[in-house]
C-alpha cells in the first residue's frame, strides 16, 4: 500500500468527523472549504464537543492498523505523495489526501492514461435520459475513453452500465467507503466495475454516506476528468455542482439538450443557454476531446441498418416523434385506435419507440 502515515491519519480524521462536518454545512458552508482546513483548524471548526476525542484519536492513530483494515476490506490506498496518485486531482484546492480503491490499482492507472469524461445527471431520469446516458457511456468506453460517474441511481448507473458493456473503461466515485456498493441496487454494476474497471472514494472503509459527502464526491469526479457532461438535471441538482467544480478548475462542461417543457431538464438546458458544449452523442464528446473527427468509436459488430418501414408505419413514427399522443396520432392519420396501437407495437419491437414512465409513447434514440 502506497499511502503514507500522515495522509492516512488525515483521512482517518475526516472519516471520524463526518457527522459534525454535516452539522457545520447546515449553516451554508461548502464541504471543500472545510476539507481544505489543516487538522487543528478542522478540529476547532467542528465544535468543542468533538475536540478531545478527535485529538485523542489522532494521537492514538496506528497507520499500520489502518493499512490492515484497508487490506481486509479488499481495497488499495494511494496518497498525494505517491507517484500513482492521479495528477489531475491536484488542480483541486482541497484534493483528497488519500484515494481508497476497489479493484486493481494498476487498472486505475491504466484508465487514467486516457482522457476521462464525467457523465452525471438526475437520479429520477426519464427513459430518454437513461438511454442517452447509456449510449454515451457505451460509445466513449468503446473509443477507449474512461467514463467517470458516481454510481448513483438514474443517469450515473446508466452511464456506467453502458461503459461496462463496451469494455469496462469506467471509474465509479463513491460518497462512502469504496468497499460497498451504494446504493445496494447497483451491486451488479459495482461488481462488474471492480472486476474490470475501478471504484474509488476519499473516505476510509466503513464510512457511511452523509449529505455533504455527495457534493464532496462530485469535486473528485470533476477533478479526474477533462470534460463533464450533464444529462438531464433540474435547476437544483447535484449534477450542476459537479459542473461548477469542473468550471472552477478550467475543465470543459457539456450538456445534452432536453425538453424545454420539463423541469427535469431545466438545469441542463440552462447550462446550454449559458454556453456549455452541445452534446448529442459520444461523437460530440470525442470531437471536444481530440478535435473534429480525430477519434471515433469502433463500428459495432455487424451492421445496424435502420429497419425498412412502410408508409403507414412511417407516418405513425413521425407523429410520435412530433409529440402526438396515441389518440392524437390516430385521429390525425385517420386510423382507428386499435390500428394505431398495433402500429406502435410494431415500432416498439423494432426499437424505434418506447414507453416513458407514464406509459406514453416517445421516439427512442435512433440505432
Amino acid at each position: 500500500m502506497s499511502a503514507c502515515d500522515a495522509c492516512l491519519r488525515r483521512s482517518a480524521l475526516i472519516g471520524f468527523l463526518a457527522a459534525p462536518i454535516a452539522g457545520l454545512l447546515d449553516g451554508g458552508r461548502r464541504a471543500p472549504e472545510l476539507l481544505a482546513l489543516p487538522d487543528e483548524d478542522l478540529i476547532e471548526a467542528v465544535g468543542k464537543g468533538w475536540h478531545a476525542e478527535a485529538r485523542g484519536r489522532i494521537e492514538r492513530f496506528d497507520p499500520n492498523a489502518r493499512r490492515l483494515e484497508v487490506e481486509e476490506a479488499g481495497l488499495f490506498a494511494i496518497c498525494v505523495h505517491d507517484g500513482a496518485y492521479p495528477a489531475s486531482l491536484t488542480d483541486l484546492g482541497d484534493a483528497p489526501v488519500v484515494l481508497y480503491g476497489a479493484g486493481s490499482q494498476a487498472r486505475l492507472a491504466e484508465l487514467l492514461e486516457e482522457p476521462a469524461v464525467a457523465i452525471v445527471g438526475a437520479r429520477r431520469a426519464s427513459a430518454y435520459g437513461l438511454e442517452v446516458a447509456r449510449e454515451l457511456g457505451r460509445g466513449l468506453s468503446a473509443a477507449r475513453v474512461t467514463v467517470v460517474s458516481g454510481l448513483a441511481l438514474g443517469i450515473d448507473a446508466a452511464a456506467h452500465r453502458g461503459a461496462v458493456d463496451a469494455g469496462c473503461n469506467t471509474i465509479g466515485v463513491l460518497a462512502c467507503g469504496a468497499e460497498r456498493a451504494y446504493p445496494r441496487t447497483n451491486r451488479a454494476v459495482y461488481d462488474r466495475m471492480v472486476a474490470g474497471g475501478a471504484v474509488v472514494a476519499e473516505l476510509p472503509p466503513g464510512t457511511e454516506p452523509r449529505r455533504w459527502t455527495f457534493p464532496a464526491r462530485n469535486r473528485i469526479m470533476a477533478g479526474l476528468t477533462r470534460v463533464t457532461v450533464v444529462v438531464e438535471a433540474a435547476e437544483r441538482s447535484g449534477s450542476l455542482i459537479t459542473a461548477r467544480f469542473a468550471e472552477d478548475i478550467g475543465r470543459d462542461v457539456g450538456a445534452v439538450p432536453g425538453r424545454v417543457t420539463t423541469r427535469m431538464a431545466a438545469g441542463s438546458n440552462r447550462l446550454l443557454y449559458e454556453g456549455a458544449h452541445f452534446i448529442r452523442d459520444a461523437a460530440d464528446v470525442l470531437d471536444l476531446l481530440f478535435g473534429a473527427g480525430a477519434r471515433r468509436e469502433p463500428p459495432s459488430p455487424g451492421p445496424r441498418p435502420a429497419p425498412p418501414l412502410d408508409a403507414s408505419l412511417r407516418r405513425v413514427l413521425d407523429a410520435i416523434e412530433g409529440g402526438s399522443s396515441v389518440e392524437a396520432a390516430a385521429a390525425g392519420l385517420g386510423l382507428g385506435a386499435s390500428e394505431a396501437r398495433a402500429a406502435l407495437g410494431r415500432l416498439e419491437m423494432l426499437g424505434l419507440v418506447r414507453r416513458d414512465g407514464l406509459g406514453a409513447y416517445e421516439r427512442a434514440v435512433a440505432p
